[in-house]
């Protein structure tokens, strides 16, 4: 039986991609996730050597260092070649990136002006130290779990996609940010546990679980939102991204409701399947216990795991935004203002929604369970 759960499990792999795939070519069609337009090119490069740095005042004040350098092209047609390029340091700003120097990897943006080409330093390249981190975390993963770690990389993989081009170009592009935010959800939750998991009825509680909590807690924001007057600005990005499309406007509310849910998902999933878990094994140690006390088994589970639970989805919100919370405090005459703050407002928003939303999966799995568990007795579910 494990080799046809591994078969549904490949199954489920392929239809996920697929699945992806097709979501994207309906939101996209010939286009493109990004939507941004560039002058120039941003060029991979490495600095061969300083040639110059000269320290000059702007106004008698400020310091403005010029630093010409060479570096060598790691991309685009450019490849291997070295540029003359030019980093400008404005000593003014209390967070200038340092100077560059040799064996630095770094971006160049070049733009044309009178058929001249110039290179101008962009930024450092902090992808590759990135890259390197998700490969040791995907490896660790691994080593430490074998099989079901290779099956949550990839879970993961497709978790990332699925936000990513999927979730953002569809609101980008003006689709119905409500509904594209619950899709993702589900497909998360039903690709997360296929794979994971396999198909069975732990898998199958838990999915329904997860999915009634995550709408539970979709219901909350919009029964909330009626009475607490948000407007979706929340920081300078929310005006900006208001004003991307003058004509046809992002729904702002709508981005905070697809924060929440998305933001609850992976918690609410890890709860749904926790309960789902512990009750099937608890239902085929003891194959002469009750439904109704198999229910009530999973609301003692239920609590205990909930203030950890809770704890995790609030301390996560929290740390998030706790560079805002300095700010608000600091600028602010009293707790009352800040708490008022639409930004904190929408923080406290989605850590009550979250946690509502862990709080409903628990009895709504274990009565899940209390009902799916006792049908028909399938002995392929037991190996899985």
């Amino acid at each position: 039986m494990k080799n046809k759960q591994t078969i549904y499990q490949i199954i489920a792999v392929f239809v996920s991609a697929l699945v992806i795939l097709c979501a994207y070519l309906f939101i996209v069609g010939d286009g493109t996730i990004f939507k941004g337009e560039m002058e120039g090119e941003t060029i991979r490069c490495r600095v061969i050597r300083v040639t110059e740095a000269v320290t000059g005042n702007v106004s008698g004040e400020n310091e403005f260092v010029t630093v010409r350098f060479k570096a060598q092209a790691l991309n685009t047609d450019l490849r291997g070649k070295t540029l003359d390029v030019i980093q400008e340091i404005d000593k003014s700003y209390a967070f200038s990136p340092r100077q560059v120097e040799q064996n630095d990897k770094i971006l160049v943006e070049s733009y044309t002006q009178d058929g001249v080409t110039h290179y101008y330093f962009g930024d450092f390249v902090r992808i590759t130290p990135l890259l390197w981190l998700l490969a040791i975390f995907c490896i660790l993963v691994i080593v430490f779990s074998k099989m079901q770690g290779l099956k949550t990389v990839i879970s993961l993989g497709f978790t990332c996609l699925s936000v990513f081009v999927v979730l953002v170009p569809a609101i980008l592009n003006g689709h119905n940010i409500y509904f594209w935010s619950i899709a993702v959800c589900v497909f998360i939750t039903v690709m997360t546990l296929s794979i994971i998991s396999g198909f069975n009825k732990k898998a199958l509680c838990a999915g329904i679980g997860c999915v009634c909590g995550v709408l539970c807690a979709g219901l909350i924001v919009l029964i909330m939102d009626k009475f607490m007057n948000m407007t979706g600005l929340l920081e300078e990005e929310s005006i900006y991204l208001f004003q991307l499309y003058p004509d046809n406007p992002i729904n702002l509310k709508a981005i905070i409701f697809a924060m929440i849910i998305v933001g609850a998902v992976g918690a609410v999933m890890d709860v749904s399947m926790s309960i789902s878990s512990s009750l099937y094994e608890l239902r085929l140690k003891s194959p002469e216990i009750k439904p109704k006390e198999l229910m009530k088994s999973g609301f003692t589970i239920g609590r205990d795991m909930m203030g950890t639970m809770a704890n995790t989805l609030v301390l996560a919100y929290i740390g998030s935004s706790l560079t805002c919370v300095l700010l608000l405090v600091a600028y602010n005459a009293n707790i009352e203002q800040v708490i008022n703050k639409e930004l904190i407002v929408a923080e406290i928003l989605q850590a009550l929604a979250g946690s509502m939303g862990m709080l409903l999966t628990l009895p709504l799995t274990s009565a899940i369970c209390a009902v799916l568990y006792y049908g028909k007795e399938d002995k392929s579910n037991a190996a899985g």
